[in-house]
């Protein structure tokens, strides 16, 4: 467990902030429905939901709690632009379904450009655990999707 030495437990208030700016719009809807709340029905695939609930808890632990100590000063470098450029194809996306729009566009990039945030986040912050359960949520993000709202 050699890869193991390179971390050490400690706080990324950065990976916290990432963290939050993807869940603002779910905060919103958990408040505020949409017009076309499609999101809402019954799930399809609730031992999916569940797993991909585990990994998401895992992936956010990792980028909050988990450092490389190699890792160098967050700056604005290719994978955090992509990663911001993420969040705001991913903020489109919300903006869209609350004007009504809810088919399987919308519904891509509402599942897709997060997880995408969180992996590259963590390939830039060298967080290669939090890139491996960020990756497996998107897995399973992106099955819960496809099953229950692309037809």
């Amino acid at each position: 467990m050699e890869w193991a030495s390179k971390y050490r437990f400690g706080f990324d208030l950065s990976g916290l902030a990432l963290f939050l700016l993807v869940m603002l719009p779910n905060f919103i809807w958990f408040a505020v429905p949409a017009q076309n709340d499609v999101l809402r029905a019954e799930s399809a695939t609730p031992v999916v939901d569940t797993v991909a609930s585990v990994f998401q808890a895992l992936t956010v632990a990792c980028l909050c709690f988990v450092v490389n100590k190699e890792r160098g000063k967050l700056r604005f470098s290719p994978l955090v632009i992509a990663a911001i450029a993420c969040v705001a194809v991913y903020y489109a996306g919300w903006a869209s379904y609350y004007l009504g729009i809810a088919n399987s566009l919308v519904i891509i990039i509402l599942t897709i450009p997060p997880c995408l945030a969180f992996i590259l986040f963590a390939a830039e912050r060298k967080n290669i655990p939090a890139a491996l359960f960020a990756t497996a949520f998107a897995v399973c993000h992106l099955v819960f999707a496809v099953a229950n709202h692309i037809h």
